[in-house]
């Protein structure tokens, strides 16, 4: 009779024990799970990475969109048809592939006395709205200019806080400048 009480208690145990090791064996859903865990730290990393690759992208349109309407400064063809800096944005964002806001890029070209003086303007306040107002002056023949645009890239990730924005409210300050001596024209 304690044998037959002592199997009775074993095989209310040993359910126990083996839902529990099966449990534990038990591997369906281990890479849900994992996933889980790892997702949003990867969809975090992978944003981060497309964002960082539009900036950079972004930052070399509106350098080669500069390069390119200096151009017609730099050739005297501006200057015959009177461009203005609505104009030059125009131009700038004609050459950039369709990554801005054209009304939200700055322009600044300015006559200079020398090479020496070639400055770049800080456009942003400690505050990071615009502090300067914009400016066009292409010169003459052979006269030195800076020609310098500006635009606020807004950052998607900043919460992530890779410093990939330089000014405040979550912005990236692009920027672009050329420095040269008109032809003599």
């Amino acid at each position: 009779m304690f044998l037959r009480k002592a199997k009775q208690k074993k095989s209310k145990i040993l359910p126990f024990l083996t839902r529990k090791t099966s449990f534990v064996r038990d591997e369906r859903g281990v890479t849900a799970v994992e996933f889980g865990i790892l997702a949003l730290p990867f969809f975090i990393i992978i944003a981060a990475i497309a964002e960082t690759a539009l900036v950079l992208l972004s930052s070399q349109a509106l350098d080669n969109a500069v390069d390119d309407a200096v151009r017609l400064i730099r050739t005297g063809q501006a200057q015959t048809a009177n461009f203005s800096a609505s104009d030059f944005r125009n131009k700038v964002c004609e050459e950039s592939i369709n990554l801005f806001d054209c009304d939200k890029i700055k322009i600044y070209v300015r006559e200079i006395n020398d090479f020496a003086s070639a400055n770049p303007i800080d456009p942003l306040d400690v505050d990071g709205d615009w502090d300067v107002a914009e400016a066009y002056n292409d010169g003459a023949g052979s006269s030195i200019i800076i020609a310098e645009a500006y635009y606020k890239w807004p950052m998607v990730t900043s919460f992530v806080s890779l410093n990939m924005f330089n000014a405040s409210n979550g912005f990236r300050l692009l920027g672009a400048a050329r420095v040269w001596r008109n032809e003599p024209f």
